[in-house]
């Protein structure tokens, strides 16, 4: 399977080289390519993962179709015949994963909702409950939850957003200084209705969905769901028929690399290493898996 780490499109107009995007200016829009890059702990990782960006953008489509209703999106077509004739000669990068789509004014958060406790949050909660204190980011947890729990109801936890370095989780409060509370409250009852109709979906085929996080930007002062949606990237699938409160999940999204370097001896402050040619394909599988899973019956 062919695999593509970095676009070349030298008279097109660079907009920003994310951690897996590169994304195009074209005046009043954008064009988005999902490589086939992954990160981990604040890093590209040096080897591609085969057929990564196809999943990514196919997943992305299928969901900005199925929650249209709960709030418009960016998206125009993924359509190489109806991109900028400028951009058609440059089809062999672009076909099936790429995306046209309209320039929006990014809000400077991300949306993270949680319905199961693990990650980031897991960690926290941890490290608080061995000092008796179990109040995180303003939510009062109970003092004994296990790993991987699932929570009463999906909490809404912003993070701040940084296209390099770490995303920092915030409070809801925290979050207000940033958006005003207007903008806020919406962010969170947004957030949490595409949490709820996403993870209703995904749990129909069979798969949890442990948490995600959704990116918002204004187009003529209306509030649209930008970016990408619901992908192995940015959202936690979990195999329900394996799932086991008190442990880390089977999953069909890149903790299988984390878990692997944190196997290493990598001290994630330098270059990070190659990654081992099984576990390129068993990402690889786990990500063409979830895709079969969440799309196929649906048709799309």
């Amino acid at each position: 399977m062919d695999t593509l780490m970095q676009t070349e499109m030298p008279d097109i107009k660079l907009f920003a080289r994310g951690k897996v995007r590169d994304v195009y200016d074209l005046e009043d829009k954008l064009l988005i390519v999902a490589t086939d890059r992954i990160s981990a702990f604040d890093w590209v990782l040096p080897d591609p993962i085969p057929g990564k960006g196809k999943v990514l953008t196919a997943m992305s489509l299928f969901w900005f179709d199925y929650l249209k209703d709960v709030v418009p999106n960016h998206l125009l077509s993924a359509d190489v015949n109806d991109y900028p004739e400028s951009l058609k000669k440059y089809r062999d990068q672009l076909e099936g994963r790429s995306m046209l789509v309209r320039k929006a004014e990014r809000i400077e958060v991300e949306c993270i909702v949680r319905g199961y406790i693990s990650g980031s949050l897991w960690q926290a909660y941890r490290q608080g409950a061995q000092s008796g204190n179990t109040k995180i980011l303003g939510f009062d947890f109970v003092p004994d939850l296990q790993e991987s729990q699932k929570l009463a109801e999906p909490i809404f936890t912003p993070s701040t957003k940084a296209d390099d370095g770490h995303d920092e989780n915030i409070s809801f409060e925290t979050m207000l200084h940033i958006t005003g509370m207007e903008v806020g409250a919406a962010l969170r009852q947004v957030s949490k209705e595409l949490y709820r109709r996403a993870a209703d979906y995904s749990a129909q085929r069979g798969i949890i969905l442990a948490d995600t996080k959704f990116e918002f930007g204004f187009i003529a002062g209306e509030l649209t769901l930008i970016d990408e949606v619901l992908s192995p990237d940015s959202s936690r699938f979990w195999p329900a028929d394996k799932y086991k409160v008190g442990r880390s999940q089977e999953s069909f999204d890149k903790q299988y690399v984390r878990d692997f370097l944190s196997s290493t001896d990598w001290d994630k402050d330098s270059e990070p290493p190659h990654l081992p040619a099984e576990v390129i394909k068993g990402t690889s599988e786990r990500y063409q898996l979830a895709q079969k899973l969440l799309l196929e019956r649906t048709g799309k």
